[in-house]
């Protein structure tokens, strides 16, 4: 393993204020009730900032200045939309070496991830959307499709920017107003982005954030002056949303968790398979819904397999997120941290083998070495639950049926993988995977024009693409 010198990324680009208010109608405001919290950088436990806590008062503020700017914002021709679409991803790609420090710091994800793949899919998907604003009409959905109105989105902290582009670009290309809370432990790349609004000059009212954690979330989805709600979080979380909203009338998308399996066979070239292994389950600490956190090896090349990822694994860098050279940063908070830790110890309680390479942790912080399992049966836990972490459970199979059967044994249903030299076999295995996203010799590569989504506990509904525009659209 080459030993690079040190690169950090310099903090200097980015300025954090020392607090932050609720940006509603347009401007930062302080909370009614004066509530406030600290985010953290997870690499230090250094706060960054204190940050307003949104109670019911400011989330009915919010809604209302949601409410009133809906009708004139839908009343705007597709193509006045789309102005200031592109104004915004313009801006995005202008602040992009700021914003994707700042992520780093707030998050924890290693800088070449937030540099070189978060910030060019947030500014592309905000131009994406806005190539769709004024072409409506000629989505499929009817001549004249109609926004809903007011879309409640609450997002979660693993890609906090890109998650909110997810979510407002198509909102807002379609005609409706947004009111968006970001995870508690990430909250400041969307208060920069509420900068980024306001010197786009996005009329006030069409993008409201609002910061806090789960109450503020429960009293904006339940709140009655909304007509959407959009989730992306645990499955756990999205059932209280799903009961909550029952009923109600809202339109609602749920993306939640996953347990992706990542199928290599034996005819599948192994260099190019393990790196998709290893950018499947370490790219962002593993923190990822659609993260292959399950291999499913060919009997016949699995010791092959084995032994060349846990070569690719010893090279893997930890540490200093903002270090160029880093592989896999921090974990995004000591409550997931300790999640990763307990779920991983219970692999090794019910008999799997664990391997980590030898790995120096920093002394401050949340970390957790890459690690994996063998000897992992479907009835482990590692094999079972979502772990969130950079954790890989290693199974095996012997014919294209096996590997499908266990793909399929569990409750989820977001995405897999398939390695393979054959096209046929690749395609009849895609076909019989109950998989929102089946990705073939590669893995987690994302475009702003292909539909993401899930099936099962996975939720439902999707985003991304054409299909992302119907669930803003009546």
């Amino acid at each position: 393993m080459f030993e690079y010198a040190p690169a950090p990324e310099s903090r200097s680009v980015v300025d954090i204020a020392s607090s932050y208010g609720l940006f509603i109608d347009g401007s930062f405001d302080a909370p009614a009730a004066g509530g406030v919290f600290k985010t953290v950088n997870p690499a230090t436990e250094e706060v960054l900032a204190e940050v307003a806590t949104a109670g019911t008062e400011d989330v009915d503020r919010a809604v209302a200045a949601a409410r009133r700017a809906a009708g004139p914002w839908a009343a705007l021709p597709g193509a006045e939309r789309a102005k200031y679409l592109f104004r915004i991803a313009r801006i995005i790609q202008e602040r992009s070496r700021e914003l994707a420090v700042l992520e780093t710091l707030d998050n924890g994800k290693p800088i070449k991830e937030s540099r070189d793949v978060d910030l060019p899919l947030v500014a592309a998907h905000f131009f994406y959307y806005a190539g769709w604003a004024d072409k409506l009409g000629y989505a499929g959905f009817g001549a004249e499709p109609r926004p809903l109105g007011v879309a409640a989105q609450v997002i979660p902290w693993n890609f906090p920017l890109m998650m909110l582009a997810w979510k407002i670009a198509p909102a807002l290309a379609t005609g409706n107003t947004v009111v968006l809370k970001p995870a508690e432990t990430t909250p400041l790349s969307a208060l920069f982005f509420a900068d980024i609004c306001r010197q786009a000059e996005l009329p006030p009212g069409v993008v409201n954030i609002i910061t806090g954690a789960g109450d503020t979330g429960r009293y904006l989805v339940e709140h009655p002056g909304v007509d959407k709600v959009a989730f992306t979080g645990s499955t756990e979380v999205g059932r209280q949303i799903a009961r909550a909203v029952a009923g109600t009338g809202k339109r609602l998308s749920l993306e939640l968790g996953g347990k992706g399996a990542n199928i290599v066979f034996d005819d599948a070239p192994i260099d190019q398979a393990v790196e998709g292994i290893v950018n499947g389950i370490f790219f962002n600490q593993g923190h990822v819904c659609c993260a292959g956190s399950r291999l499913l090896v060919q009997e016949s090349v699995a010791d092959e397999v084995l032994t060349a990822l846990k070569r690719r694994m010893a090279t893997l860098r930890v540490g200093d997120p903002l270090d160029k050279n880093t592989d896999i940063g921090a974990i995004n908070s000591f409550d997931q941290l300790e999640r990763i830790r307990a779920l991983s110890d219970a692999g090794a309680a019910e008999g799997a083998e664990r391997w980590s390479p030898p790995c120096e942790l920093p002394s401050q912080g949340f970390w957790f070495a890459p690690t994996i399992f063998t000897g992992v049966t479907q009835a482990h836990r590692v094999a079972r639950e979502e772990i969130f972490g950079p954790v890989l459970s290693v199974l095996t199979f012997r014919t294209p049926a096996e590997a499908v059967e266990k793909a399929n044994n569990t409750p989820y249903g977001l995405s897999a993988g398939i390695w393979s030299d054959k096209g046929s076999r690749i395609l009849a295995v895609a076909d019989k995977l109950r998989a929102g996203v089946v990705w073939a010799n590669t893995f987690n590569k994302f475009d702003p024009a292909s539909p993401f989504g899930g099936y099962k506990e996975s939720g439902y509904g999707r985003e991304g693409g054409r299909h992302g525009l119907e669930a803003y659209l009546a």
